[in-house]
């Protein structure tokens, strides 16, 4: 008994747990597997424009890279949704067992009051037992008697009928369920089987680009000085708006010095003014003005209230931002990244795959802080109050240094890679002079 009562109890706090937000946790579940679907995708069809070139390239080894990476998770995903369907089916295994348990009570119920109608039929003749009363109030119960008793008898075939209803729609459910488990196991089978051609296309990538790996190594090479070059030319843009912003606001802390000293002097200088003949006691006390409040920021970079705005906007727009150029494709990732087992480096943003000339957008309003040259391509370095975006490898830019721009607003058009084969793009975030990885702060 015991055993048992700690079954039940089990069973009943393992269906409360699996039931927290199951609906949300499938949608979510079904919103990521689109969406690897969706860039796996796009970088096959990108991928197969280039996969029959001779000369093997630092993309092509990227996009097969990524492609495993994708696919890898596209399992995870449908691991989760095995698990999913097993906890379901589990939980209505357990339903369906409680529901025959409660229709062989209601029946055997049902059996015991069939029984004792029988034993006792010369009690339920209506007539007799309803004329055999002592009196008429006698008569009148027993009628009611009779008509509760016909109701329980009708209310307990109903519950028959509809616990038997429950149960053989949940066992429909339950086959739905099984043929479900095993369209995702079929489709698992085909995801395994993908994934081992995705590898084994990636290992042929490497091995033919370790044939190259002088010329693949100076594209590296080459890579780490625009990234350098980048890393400097916003760092000095970035420390030249702190500067200037430091010496706005000891501009503005002069002014409110100022302004106290003026009103202080003035409250000095001006003499007493006679007593009046009312009442009062108290002589009026001078009018002064106020000396501004001073403000203060966590940055020097929001010296004022639009920037320290537009810099809260900009922070509470995390994992919302648009990409800055469509049909964007992850070649190299932030921070730490190798191919190969020589070839390493660190990439201070995100390098994006696209069409040359493809339109680069700005990702939120902001100030243009900087247009300039670096390596053989142009950037642009948009100030969004503590935070900067900067988009570099532009062919040419359709901005200038102080506009005003807004989300979505053309800034340039997309640069040649290194090999010549498509456009890219390099995406750099950084919060003051911190680098951030901007693959958390844009659309999923």
């Amino acid at each position: 008994m015991q055993k048992l009562l700690v079954t039940v109890i089990l069973t009943l706090t393992t269906g409360w747990v699996l039931a927290q937000n199951p609906a949300t946790e499938k949608a979510e579940l079904e919103r990521e597997r689109r969406e690897i679907q969706n860039e796996l995708k796009e970088i096959q069809g990108v991928y197969n424009q280039v996969k029959g070139q001779t000369k093997q390239s630092l993309a092509q080894a990227n996009m097969a890279r990524r492609k495993v990476e994708l696919q890898e998770r596209l399992i995870s995903n449908t691991n989760k949704e095995l698990r999913y369907i097993d906890d379901d089916i589990y939980l209505s295994n357990i339903e369906i067992y409680r529901l025959e348990k409660q229709l062989d009570t209601l029946k055997s119920q049902y059996a015991r009051t069939v029984v004792y109608a029988y034993k006792n039929r010369s009690s339920f003749d209506y007539v007799n037992f309803i004329f055999s009363a002592n009196s008429f109030n006698d008569a009148l119960r027993r009628v009611s008697y009779l008509k509760s008793y016909r109701q329980f008898r009708e209310k307990q075939i109903g519950d028959i009928r509809a616990t038997a209803q429950v149960i053989k729609e949940k066992q429909q459910a339950q086959v739905g369920r099984k043929q479900q488990k095993s369209n995702a196991l079929q489709e698992q089978g085909k995801q395994r089987n993908e994934l081992a051609e995705q590898k084994k296309d990636k290992e042929q990538v490497l091995a033919r680009l370790k044939s190259q790996e002088k010329e693949l190594q100076g594209q590296i090479t080459n890579k780490k000085k625009r990234d350098q070059s980048l890393k400097n030319a916003i760092t000095a843009i970035i420390r030249r708006e702190i500067e200037a912003a430091k010496k706005e606001e000891q501009r503005l802390a002069a002014l409110r010095k100022a302004e106290e000293e003026k009103i202080k002097a003035a409250n000095i200088a001006a003499p007493p003014k006679p007593a009046t003949n009312n009442n009062s006691s108290t002589a009026a006390a001078p009018k002064t003005t106020a000396a501004p409040e001073k403000k203060t920021t966590a940055s020097y970079l929001e010296v004022n209230a639009s920037d320290e705005r537009l810099g809260n906007d900009f922070a509470s727009s995390r994992g919302k931002l648009p990409w800055p150029v469509d049909r964007a494709i992850v070649m190299i990732p932030f921070g730490k990244y190798n191919i190969g087992d020589k070839i390493t480096g660190v990439n201070p943003g995100l390098t994006l795959g696209t069409p040359a000339g493809a339109p680069v957008k700005a990702v939120f309003d902001g100030t243009v802080a900087a247009v300039y040259n670096y390596g053989d391509g142009m950037a642009v370095t948009i100030k969004h109050g503590k935070y900067y975006t900067t988009y570099g490898n532009l062919s040419n830019c359709s901005v200038t240094k102080g506009m005003a721009v807004k989300t979505g607003q053309l800034i340039g058009k997309a640069g040649e890679n290194e090999e010549g084969s498509g456009g890219q793009i390099d995406f750099v975030l950084m919060n003051e002079l911190q680098e951030t990885n901007p693959a958390g702060w844009l659309r999923r």
